[in-house]
């Protein structure tokens, strides 16, 4: 690949993976206070598999570049960047346009990985690890020996907060098929098989007076349940609708209907919290603050797994010129981590 030439792939619409687009373009310049960054690893997220179905609640109007998320080397810098940010690794959150080979990011908004950290495991914990750190310590904030209970403990997100929350002395309850089982004992989670055990049932008899906190991305009818296996002062954090993802109709209607359950339940006089968890929340108000407690909560996410406390569980390694290939495995819901593509060097 010549490095002076950027390949990304193009989301033309609500297609089948084998119609995403590959596109050539001249690397661009960096403008003031920008940074070009050669990207060597990126991912697929849940995120781009609704996106790919038109289904994720603000999506950019098609056609566009995907990916959430990415770890990369500073190219070159535009006016005002420190020169010393030039060759360093960073990582990013960028909702779309992490699909490339080479990105123009904000200087200020980018976070320093570690030397001792490669670049597909670092890409495993960026929009993954922000999501369960910030879920578990910014919402849940659940007191050391308490119980939660993890949906699809399996996943980017799931497995990360497994590995979060038994660091800071939590028991953990995780739902997965039953392929993962192992897996999860591994982590020291307790498995609950959802497609053939009652979930609810299950995880009464496993906590009787309730779990402390719930982690919830699947939405619809999984959200009142998790609300309802809450103990006392317990905490609902939802963070997604995934049993919604192949629905067609509105697709701001999944999410509006568990920010009004949030709104009312929090409503009610019983002690407990519920949360609709969105990473880019404050952006628009504070974007400097916004970044410092980004910058804050993945450098120690970062240092978790370099204490050992987290590993980054990727699924596969794939180039990204075999983006369909990757969407496919991540959309199969047969692997555990995150698939991570890789531009060709």
């Amino acid at each position: 690949m010549d490095s002076k030439e950027l390949v990304e792939v193009v989301l033309p619409g609500t297609v089948e993976p084998e119609e995403l687009q590959l596109r050539h373009r001249p690397v661009p310049r960096p403008g003031a206070g920008q940074i070009v960054v050669r990207v060597e690893a990126t991912g697929v997220s849940f995120a781009e598999q609704q996106m790919r179905r038109g289904r994720y609640y603000d999506q950019p109007p098609f056609p566009f570049v995907p990916g959430y998320d990415l770890v990369g080397t500073v190219l070159t810098a535009g006016a005002g960047v420190a020169p010393g940010l030039v060759g360093t690794r960073v990582a990013a959150l960028v909702k779309v346009g992490g699909w490339a080979s080479h990105v123009v990011l904000d200087a200020a908004g980018v976070v320093e990985v570690p030397a001792a950290i490669g670049p597909a495991e670092a890409e495993t914990l960026v929009v993954n690890g922000i999501t369960a750190w910030q879920m578990l310590h910014r919402k849940a904030r659940v007191r050391d020996g308490g119980t939660v209970l993890v949906h699809g403990a399996n996943g980017g997100v799931g497995t990360v907060l497994v590995q979060l929350a038994r660091a800071a002395g939590l028991q953990v309850i995780g739902t997965a098929s039953a392929r993962h089982h192992e897996a999860l004992r591994e982590l020291g989670a307790v498995p609950v098989d959802y497609r053939t055990e009652d979930v609810p049932a299950r995880v009464r008899e496993l906590a009787p007076g309730g779990v402390d906190a719930v982690f919830d991305h699947l939405g619809g009818r999984s959200v009142v349940d998790s609300w309802r296996l809450l103990a006392p002062g317990g905490t609902l954090v939802s963070y997604g609708s995934a049993t919604t993802r192949d629905d067609s109709g509105s697709k701001q209607w999944p999410v509006l209907k568990i920010l009004g359950r949030v709104w009312w339940w929090n409503a009610l006089p019983n002690g407990r919290h519920s949360y609709f968890f969105n990473v880019w929340a404050g952006r628009a108000l504070n974007r400097d603050r916004f970044r410092d407690r980004l910058r804050a909560d993945l450098t120690q996410v970062f240092q978790a797994l370099e204490r050992g406390e987290l590993t980054a569980r990727i699924a596969a390694r794939l180039p990204l010129t075999e983006v369909a290939e990757a969407m496919r495995l991540a959309e199969s819901g047969t692997v555990t981590g995150k698939v991570v593509l890789v531009p060709e060097a």
